[in-house]
């Protein structure tokens, strides 16, 4: 498991407003298309640059396809990172302020200290 890794899609989908749109339309194409494409590529660096070695496992693959961002927090994923990704995917479903938002936090009650660890 990578918590980079994970880390890493959420940051770089949330920053482009197409891939936004195709993680909510097509998770499974996203996510497949993504890690073949951009999963290597070293963040802010030349595009010489690449590792050959990062991929999603089955768990952390299932979870980004279901937009389970609970499992992902669970998993390591930095819970800033899935909520403003979520919002600009799902907010726009929901009629009430802060309906979504909510909703986000109520998935995650169950969840006590201390919480998994976010640290990459």
């Amino acid at each position: 498991m990578s918590k980079y890794l994970l880390n890493k899609f959420l940051y770089t989908v949330d920053r482009d407003p197409s891939l936004v749109e195709r993680y909510r339309s097509d998770p499974r194409e996203l996510v497949t298309w993504w890690e073949a494409s951009s999963a290597n590529e070293l963040l802010n660096c030349t595009d010489a640059e690449a590792s050959t070695w990062l991929r999603f496992d089955d768990e952390e693959r299932a979870a980004l396809i279901e937009h389970d961002h609970v499992r992902l927090f669970e998993m390591g994923a930095h819970p800033f990172l899935t909520l403003t990704l979520f919002i600009a995917m799902f907010e726009r479903d929901n009629t009430e302020p802060l309906e979504y938002q909510k909703a986000y936090g109520a998935r995650m009650a169950h969840i006590n200290l201390p919480y998994p660890d976010i640290a990459t």
